[in-house]
């Protein structure tokens, strides 16, 4: 069984897409794979309780308990590995990871950015697509590197800037998009392995 680790920092709804879409197309059966576990690296992240709802596997490595980036992947590596994972996905998880995580997980490290890469990489994407004047915006699939938000492309998806728009009311447009993308990718991911 293709183990995927899902990790976040807080409502974990693209988490939860990909649960639905593991459950509704039968990724145990077609592709022999399954969400085994979701860990926060915030106690008080929303999408826990949705993933315990869900009977899947969860654990807290709360980064403040840390002294510094190293010692906190170190501990988030440790309660990964035990499931061997064939994907480690990153879904809401808001860290910027070590060169030295990154390397331990190669090829296996997907995220979603909520831009159309290699635009507006980092935080604060949508307000800087409207401060830009841009007519679309939209969000990525990305393979993780060292380098924040530039790895191979796996998956995008567009939408329109419409007049008017706030950061949020683009955010929710976009996020709809991720919903959809993000499960896509990591099937046909699974399906290549």
């Amino acid at each position: 069984m293709k183990n995927i680790v899902i990790l976040i920092s807080g409502s974990g709804s693209n988490m939860a897409a990909i649960v639905r879409a593991a459950r509704q197309q039968r990724w145990a059966e077609r592709l022999d794979a399954r969400v085994a576990a979701v860990i926060s690296n915030r106690p008080d992240a929303a999408g826990l309780r949705w993933a315990a709802d869900a009977g899947i596997a969860t654990m807290v490595v709360d980064h403040k308990g840390f002294a510094g980036r190293e010692p906190f992947e170190a501990a988030l590596a440790r309660a990964i590995d035990p499931y061997q994972p064939a994907l480690v996905v990153l879904a809401g998880f808001m860290r910027i990871l070590t060169p030295g995580f990154v390397a331990h997980y190669a090829g296996r490290l997907i995220n979603i950015h909520p831009s159309l890469l290699p635009a507006f990489t980092g935080l604060h994407t949508h307000q800087r697509a409207i401060d830009e004047g841009c007519k679309l915006a939209g969000a990525t699939v990305h393979r993780v590197t060292a380098e924040l938000d530039h790895g191979e492309i796996l998956a995008q998806a567009a939408v329109p800037v419409l007049p008017g728009d706030s950061a949020e009311t683009l955010a929710a447009r976009v996020l709809t998009q991720e919903h959809l993308i993000y499960p896509r990718a990591v099937a046909q991911l699974l399906q290549a392995s």
